[in-house]
């Protein structure tokens, strides 16, 4: 689902949120770095493709990104908020998370 007349989002604080987990988690190397910032561009289109609504908070979305998992039962979880009215997604955090994350 894109924004209105097939426009992409506006992502906001994506970047600083990436070098803020980059900084606070040793485990995160360049490829893993490099392989969510390939699926954040994904998010241009369509952010709430394999995403889910948090409860309680309407805005809010979160997930985990695709092809993450460390094969130790972890992976990358992002959560952002959507706001349709100005067609802008905007980051909370990455982390690297136990699985299941839904």
């Amino acid at each position: 689902m894109t924004a209105r007349g097939g426009q992409v989002w506006k992502l906001e604080l994506f970047v600083l949120r990436l070098d803020h987990w980059q900084d606070r988690d040793p485990d995160v190397s360049d490829e893993l770095r490099s392989l969510v910032e390939a699926w954040l561009v994904t998010r241009y289109a369509n952010p709430y493709e394999g995403m889910f609504q948090e409860a309680g908070q309407p805005n809010l979305w979160s997930g985990k990104v695709p092809g993450s998992e460390d094969g130790c039962g972890h992976a990358v979880a992002c959560s952002y908020w959507i706001f349709e009215l100005t067609h802008t997604v905007k980051c909370n955090d990455f982390a690297i998370l136990g699985e299941p994350i839904v």
